[in-house]
């Protein structure tokens, strides 16, 4: 392979590796990229694993040999049987030297480890190229051509540190990506997934509720109390709280399998969960309900479910499933419940989520058990007169345009759950 050719194999891996969406994504491109460079027949990807010393393969790429998987779950070396890897890699690059590439043959005279494979795997040849991240061994990309063809050259070997040099800087790029998409959906107090997450999550399970009709719930908490602790304690004990709360939650949530636990902000935290049934679900969020209540200084949590396995009407978008959960969180709030309020069981949930929106307002469903909805398509019927409207606290600041912002109930804090419940789409159910 000439200059242009090396050159335009290197742009390939490097754009192959870009492309990559996921973790086995990257391992096949980084593979089949130095494959193809390198006029190979098969491409391995490894790592090395410092605290269990060995070497694991990541991805098999190419023409697979008899028992070779594609992505192993156990194909495993000890590194003492590749010295090279600790001993003769770091004499050459702790001093500042280079992590050159070297070649192997099912001929050579010592059976090494490679060597033995290569034969035992009817393999002519192999290149083997270290990879270094940080100024540290991170493994080895290792190219294989088959018995008829021949060998690698010390010029291939050059291209094959080259190449490696290249997968370096793309597993150093994926880290960083990781690493800013788990902050991007990470709520730093508490570890929990944060409300980007759950959006995304929820609208991913919408669309598989739709497909092919899996059972979707939402649990919604809001942890009771929070406002007294920061006060009488102080913010520090409180951020103690929403992390210990934060535990339980994740805790119970391992109960249900692919279960979401996540802090959506402030006080208000999250179950989702695709595939268990409703009353999985509900049992769940009852057991999060006692534990919760036995938070040392917490005064329990208000706990609100609304699941796809349950009499909730249509569902159009994942709105409605969290004005649904909001709903029935309220619900239990205002009425102190000990217990999860589920939508769909209760009778009024359902229309609460529903009613227009001057009458699901928040205060509306602090107060929703003494809230009487008229059945839809039901004629509203007049009743007396309203008294004279309590002037209430004073108006707060004023938003943009001269109205003033909401004044929230005395003793209470606003909460990011108040500002979903907004005004219905037309995609809304």
């Amino acid at each position: 392979m000439g200059e242009d050719g090396r050159l335009r194999a290197v742009v390939a891996l490097a754009q192959g590796m870009a492309a990559a969406h996921t973790p086995r994504e990257f391992w096949r491109a980084a593979a089949l990229g130095a494959r193809d460079g390198l006029d190979g027949s098969f491409a391995a990807l490894s790592v090395w694993e410092r605290d269990h010393g060995r070497l694991k393969v990541l991805v098999n790429a190419g023409e697979r040999a008899v028992g070779e998987e594609e992505f192993p779950d156990a194909e495993t070396y000890p590194v003492h049987q590749f010295p090279e890897i600790t001993e003769f890699l770091h004499e050459r690059w702790a001093g500042g030297g280079e992590p050159d590439a070297w070649v192997e043959t099912a001929a050579d005279a010592v059976p090494t480890g490679r060597v033995a494979g290569l034969r035992r795997r009817g393999r002519g040849c192999c290149v083997v190229a270290p990879i270094v991240l940080h100024g540290r061994a991170w493994g080895e990309l290792y190219v294989a051509r088959p018995l008829q063809e021949k060998p690698f050259t010390r010029a291939d070997a050059d291209f094959a540190t080259v190449l490696a040099a290249v997968v370096a800087a793309g597993i150093a790029q994926a880290e960083r990506l990781e690493e800013v998409r788990k902050l991007a959906f990470t709520d730093p107090l508490t570890g929990l997934a944060n409300r980007r997450a759950v959006d995304t999550r929820l609208d991913e399970a919408i669309e598989r509720y739709r497909t092919d009709g899996s059972v979707v719930s939402l649990v919604v908490c809001d942890l009771n109390g929070l406002k007294r602790v920061n006060d009488t304690h102080g913010h520090a004990v409180g951020d103690r709280l929403l992390e210990r709360f934060g535990s339980v939650l994740s805790r119970c949530g391992a109960r249900l399998p692919g279960a979401l636990a996540a802090r959506l902000g402030g006080d208000e935290f999250c179950l989702l969960t695709v595939g268990p049934t409703a009353d999985e679900v509900v049992a769940v969020a009852e057991e999060l309900c006692v534990r919760a209540a036995e938070l040392e200084l917490g005064e329990g949590v208000a706990c609100g479910v609304a699941s796809t396995g349950d009499p909730i009407g249509p569902l159009k978008s994942a709105r409605r499933l969290f004005r649904l959960a909001d709903a029935a969180q309220y619900q239990a709030k205002a009425g102190r419940s000990a217990k999860p309020v589920v939508a769909g069981r209760d009778g009024t949930v359902v229309r609460l989520a529903d009613a227009p929106p001057g009458a699901r307002d928040r205060r509306r469903f602090r107060d929703a058990p003494t809230v009487e909805l008229p059945e839809p398509g039901a004629a509203a019927v007049p009743g007396p007169p309203d008294p004279a409207p309590d002037p209430g606290p004073a108006p707060g600041p004023e938003r943009p345009g001269g109205t003033a912002w909401p004044v929230e109930p005395p003793g209470e804090e606003p909460t990011e759950t108040a500002l979903r419940l907004e005004e219905p789409s037309a995609e809304d159910g």
